[in-house]
């Protein structure tokens, strides 16, 4: 499976730990949207599409974000400590409050996609900084209709 493209909307603010989203085509026909390059404690890092985890409620079947206390649909108080099921088991003891919904399988896949999405985003700076500057849409679907002027080359993921 190889990255054939990747598009790279940079963030207004510079000072937030968000960077930019990024839309990222495999083989020229799939893609994966609203991934989300973040400066972390260590560096940039991919943070890939995810879902708020949510649960149901016991006497309607709603569903509810497992961190409410009170149904959305009925309004019964939930259980309060029904969102201790949700810890990660890595040690650190914090919450798991979303779930991923696309992601590499394993860490050198992952590697070599943020390779690829660092790449695209330094040349996205750089284009930034080009007189008449505009920056990509997302949210279109016509892939095909145009040419980056620095586009990601396309190399072999997973």
């Amino acid at each position: 499976m190889r990255l054939t493209d990747i598009r790279i909307m940079l963030c207004t603010n510079p000072s937030d730990r968000l960077k930019a989203f990024c839309a990222l085509t495999f083989d020229g026909i799939f893609v994966v949207r609203d991934v989300k390059l973040i400066e972390g404690n260590d560096g940039l890092f991919l943070a890939m599409p995810s879902r708020k985890l949510s649960d149901h409620c016991k006497r309607c079947g709603e569903k509810n974000h497992v961190r409410a206390h009170f149904c959305n649909e009925c309004g019964a108080r939930l259980d309060e400590n029904r969102f201790l099921k949700y810890r990660q088991g890595n040690g650190t003891n914090r919450l798991k409050l979303h779930a991923d919904i696309a992601h590499p399988i394993n860490v050198e896949t992952r590697q070599r996609i943020e390779r690829e999405v660092f790449g695209a985003y330094q040349m996205e700076i750089e284009r930034s900084k080009l007189p008449g500057y505009v920056a990509i849409d997302l949210d279109t679907d016509d892939w095909g209709s145009f040419e980056l002027p620095l586009k990601a080359t396309g190399t072999t993921v997973g």
